[in-house]
């Protein structure tokens, strides 16, 4: 007996079964994060502005200091519910920050994938490798106080004078000379903004291709961040060295 095989049902081209499409994912560009972060940048730097002027206005005298605390508490009302208007640009504050560090995680992460094999020889630059790390760690002490600043002044958690004291009162306890230590990571913390702020404003202008057009702003970044840093490095140290009590 022989076996047959049917050739012809063997021969007949397989089907395949489509695949499923792939769910393409979404993501922002590298230009709209650049973007964000421009923005939420900007923001950060008026606040800073508006900040550095309200802390200066302790060398007028706790009374003048007070009523400045106190008119942030009541701008708006009686159109705002009583500190409506502080916790509206709390909360946009908070937005900025959070839209600031997610760009740039995101995109200092796109920036390791596009090399993930090193050189074997490369000429590292000393000034942006500087500059890396001024950014990566100074932000990760600036976020550190800004956390044990809000539980100082503006909570009263960490702050010997208490929540109930008077916002002149906590400042200067806060930066007594007692507690030098806290002065002294209160200008480690805010040279690192400075040096943030001068290399954040000089990015965003080579983004925006103006560094190349008018040198002249790249001083112009330079004396922002130093006007800034020194305003707010002033009213701690006044107070630690005795001029403000």
């Amino acid at each position: 007996m022989t076996a047959t095989i049917d050739r012809g049902k063997a021969t007949e081209p397989v089907t395949q079964i489509p695949s499923r499409p792939r769910r393409s994912r979404r993501r922002v560009s590298s230009n709209s994060l650049k973007a964000v972060m421009a923005v939420s940048g900007a923001v950060l730097v008026f606040f800073l502005v508006a900040h550095m002027a309200g802390n200066l206005k302790i060398f007028a005298g706790a009374e003048s200091f007070n009523g400045y605390a106190a008119w942030l508490r009541e701008v708006g009302y009686p159109l705002l519910p009583h500190r409506g208007l502080l916790t509206i640009l709390e909360a946009g504050l908070v937005v900025a920050i959070a839209a600031h560090m997610y760009s740039a995680i995101v995109l200092a992460r796109r920036a390791a994938h596009a090399r993930p094999v090193k050189y074997a020889a490369r000429v590292k630059s000393r000034a942006n490798g500087y500059a890396t790390r001024t950014m990566r760690w100074g932000g990760v002490i600036i976020f550190f106080f800004v956390i044990y600043h809000l539980l100082d002044m503006t909570f009263g958690v960490a702050n010997p004078e208490g929540h109930d004291a008077t916002p002149f009162a906590r400042m200067v306890a806060g930066f007594e000379p007692a507690r030098w230590y806290i002065t002294v990571f209160y200008v480690i913390s805010v040279v690192m903004v400075g040096l943030h702020l001068r290399h954040g404003l000089w990015s965003a202008l080579q983004t925006l291709g103006l560094a190349r057009r008018y040198p002249v702003l790249k001083i112009s970044a330079a004396l922002v961040s130093a006007v800034l840093t020194i305003g707010f490095l002033v009213v701690p140290l006044a107070i630690t060295f005795g001029v403000v009590r």
